[in-house]
């Protein structure tokens, strides 16, 4: 009875938020958890509920095993909107849910808070996509280990776990979970590296005996092809291999199957690799996973094109306090040819926490932006003056960074800078400059 009373005030609640224009995820499952805190515990799941988790990638991982389920006919509730905190989850499901608790979908897809594996309790989740685990949010979540702990403990050996293979935090779940494990990652590509270029290096030694891990090559961070001198720990043989990665013409090949890649950026193909892996392991047909990947409509979560000031704008949300995600952002820009523009900048450091803690721009490597083909770059939001200074510590050129005021002045600023234009921004300031884009067009 009490199930079918939260149902109705989770239905209720959200139409009520969209009558009023507000963010509905949020708080109709906040108010339904008040009431039962142990409510997901008594919904009646779909045959697969599959989460992905991780550090970074997550959104764009997910966003691409929703498609390639849809177009394979599957009815999928997944939650779009990247709201993935217990409260959004507990809105989400009650949401599709009839009055009896049971969800009405074929697939329960969730990116999930890698510290919110907990809500489901064990044998919920049937499949568990995990992405990479690096520095991130360190003021929440502590240590790179810590996060590995929460996730590994909120997992039973009925869930097959798929994981990225190239993360050696990642691969020593092989020594501690008994279930059934299926991996993925990229086979060396003409970007690799022979030793790490950036600072982000969170993992450097054996989980096993603690002996330091020697690299076959990098891709990024501690991401790549490890092994271990003293014990039998290594990457070793993954069972979904990207191959013949070639992001100038985004393409791979997986199970000698040649697959778009919707963006040329090494984190599209891991989610790409990843999502690929997670549906044919549901035993979704190879050849309705190709297809969908590979249709031309495809568009990365991340890196989505607008225009503004007459210049194309590509926008790259860099998730704050996760150096490795800033890096992927800032080495796909100054790999884009051309002269260009960057705006950079935050309102907010965290959405969930008001510690404002700015230690981790400097485990960002904001060096790569001191490039001759770089114009001018825009510090905005409210931490502008700081990351001023970050950038002055990188030496890049005073002349060239601009202190905006006001973000309605940014088109007038680029109609005055040279090339296109990239922007490095977390999810807050997206919507903003979304926003400005608009009324921008319109006045035009």
């Amino acid at each position: 009875m009490l199930l079918a009373v939260q149902i109705i005030i989770s239905k209720t609640m959200t139409k009520i938020c969209h009558i009023f224009k507000k963010n509905a995820s949020v708080l109709p499952g906040y108010i339904a958890y008040l009431l039962n805190n142990r409510v997901l515990d008594k919904v009646k799941y779909p045959r697969y509920v599959i989460v992905v988790t991780g550090s970074s990638g997550k959104g764009s991982t997910t966003a691409l095993i929703a498609h390639i389920l849809k177009t394979s006919g599957y009815k999928v509730v997944y939650n779009e909107s990247g709201s993935n905190i217990i409260n959004a989850i507990t809105t989400l499901v009650l949401n599709h849910c009839n009055l009896f608790g049971k969800m009405t979908c074929d697939v329960l897809l969730l990116e999930a808070d890698e510290k919110h594996l907990h809500l489901f309790g064990k044998n919920k989740m049937t499949h568990l996509v995990l992405t990479n685990i690096t520095r991130d949010q360190t003021a929440r979540n502590g240590s790179p280990d810590l996060v590995y702990d929460s996730i590994i403990h909120c997992v039973d050996d009925q869930t097959t776990i798929i994981l990225n293979a190239d993360d050696p935090m990642l691969q020593k779940t092989k020594l501690q979970f008994p279930g059934k494990i299926i991996t993925y990652g990229l086979a060396k590509t003409k970007d690799s590296l022979q030793s790490p270029q950036n600072k982000s290096i969170d993992n450097a030694y054996c989980p096993n005996c603690h002996k330091k891990l020697i690299y076959h090559y990098y891709h990024y961070g501690h991401l790549g092809s490890y092994y271990c001198r003293n014990c039998d720990f290594k990457r070793g043989k993954v069972d979904y291999e990207a191959q013949k990665v070639d992001l100038e013409n985004q393409t791979m090949t997986i199970q000698k199957e040649e697959i778009h890649l919707s963006k040329n950026i090494l984190y599209v193909a891991y989610a790409t690799t990843a999502a690929y892996a997670l549906c044919d392991t549901i035993h979704i047909d190879r050849e309705k996973i190709k297809e969908a990947l590979n249709q031309k409509s495809l568009s990365a979560k991340r890196g989505k094109e607008y225009t503004l000031a007459g210049k194309k704008v590509t926008m790259l949300e860099s998730k704050n306090e996760n150096p490795l995600s800033y890096y992927q952002s800032l080495k796909y820009i100054t790999k884009e040819p051309g002269i260009k523009t960057v705006i950079l900048g935050f309102d907010n450091v965290s959405r969930r926490y008001q510690e404002n803690d700015l230690s981790w721009l400097w485990d960002v490597d904001f060096e790569l932006l001191n490039d001759e083909k770089i114009d001018k770059i825009l510090c905005i939001g409210r931490f502008k003056y700081d990351v001023l200074t970050r950038l002055s510590y990188a030496n890049v050129p005073k002349e060239k960074c601009i202190i905006v005021e006001n973000l309605n002045d940014i088109p007038a600023i680029t109609k005055k800078t040279k090339g296109n234009i990239y922007t490095m921004v977390c999810f807050d300031m997206t919507a903003i400059l979304h926003k400005i884009m608009e009324e921008e067009h319109g006045n035009n």
